[in-house]
């Protein structure tokens, strides 16, 4: 049995009173003992404040708002473990991720960050919820030993790792600060690796209208930053090379089948049907991971909105981000 390690566990909150309570609760039904929760409040207008001071939390209540980056790094600047382990305030931990943690972090080796993912079956059974929970399980650890970047989800690091390098950059994007922070890090020398047995169960509650606002939001960030970093086309993570090739498959697919219908040459029916057999060859791993999550019936619906709904928020949010990072780019 290993000692057990002290774990700070950092959680930025604002506004968060319909899932605090929740995420509260699963960290303090956990099997594992030697750990302290630390939560800043970024300045919230609703209730949270009221439900977190009835748990034993280290509470921080922000007199301004900061942002989730800057709130982060005031957490972990608070924080008394050895060890940060980050999550989010929608996020609800299982009994057993921080023993998960402390098995498997490697206390000695402060050139480690270590991530986890979401369980592929979120807190809210809803089909858009369960769509996005498989997606993002899948995509993040399809690389367990050299992922592209640790979410703040699920980050594990050592607190003076974490300090050294000067924790996220909170003037950077409204998201993406733990990308950012996670490339930072390699480039100083330190090793991300995923473990995909650390897990939390996310709350989305998201309808349709919800998942689609969702896919034009983290695209146009994406953009953004893959334009100043110059590796849009990089396989990195959600922003995954399958997730490109879909998006770019489909609006090929468009003009091919506008082609048809103008001149009705037989040829363009046939591109166009290689062009969907080979995205669906691209995509296979997560139509499979559709497939394990949920049976038949789910993933033929996901398949559907994968391949022929998903690309035009996701089109639409490059085209937004496009326009951002050319309107944006000293101050990016």
């Amino acid at each position: 049995m290993n000692p057990e390690k002290h774990i700070s566990v950092v959680i930025a909150n604002y506004n968060g009173e319909t899932t605090i309570r929740k995420c509260l609760e699963a960290l303090f039904s956990s099997n594992y003992r030697n750990f302290e929760v630390v939560v800043v409040d970024d300045h919230s207008k609703d209730n949270s404040v009221d439900i977190i001071r009835k748990f034993p939390c280290k509470l921080i209540c922000l007199d301004k708002r900061t942002g989730a980056a800057e709130a982060r790094n005031i957490g972990a600047g608070h924080s008394s473990g050895d060890i940060i382990f980050f999550t989010d305030a929608d996020c609800l931990v299982r009994e057993n991720t921080l023993s998960i943690i402390n098995r498997d972090f490697p206390a000695a080796d402060p050139d480690i960050i270590m991530g986890g993912t979401y369980t592929k079956i979120p807190h809210d059974k809803g089909f858009f919820s369960l769509f996005q929970s498989v997606f993002i399980n899948y995509s993040e650890t399809r690389k367990p030993d050299a992922p592209d970047y640790i979410a703040t989800h699920a980050m594990v690091i050592h607190a003076d790792t974490f300090r050294e390098n000067s924790g996220f950059t909170g003037d950077f994007l409204p998201i993406l600060e733990d990308v950012e922070f996670s490339h930072r890090l390699k480039k100083a020398g330190r090793r991300l690796v995923m473990v995909p047995d650390i897990q939390v169960q996310h709350i989305f509650n998201y309808s349709l209208a919800g998942s689609l606002r969702n896919a034009v939001r983290k695209s146009m960030y994406w953009t953004m930053y893959s334009l100043k970093n110059r590796d849009l086309f990089a396989d990195s993570g959600t922003a995954s090379a399958e997730l490109k090739t879909n998006a770019v498959s489909y609006f090929v697919s468009l003009l091919f089948l506008g082609l048809w219908l103008i001149s009705e040459i037989p040829v363009f029916l046939y591109v166009l049907l290689f062009i969907f057999l080979l995205n669906g060859f691209v995509n296979r791993g997560l139509l499979k991971a559709f497939y394990k999550a949920k049976g038949t019936a789910f993933t033929g619906l996901a398949s559907i909105y994968y391949l022929l709904f998903y690309p035009i928020p996701v089109g639409t949010g490059v085209i937004s981000g496009i326009i951002g990072f050319l309107s944006n780019r000293r101050r990016l």
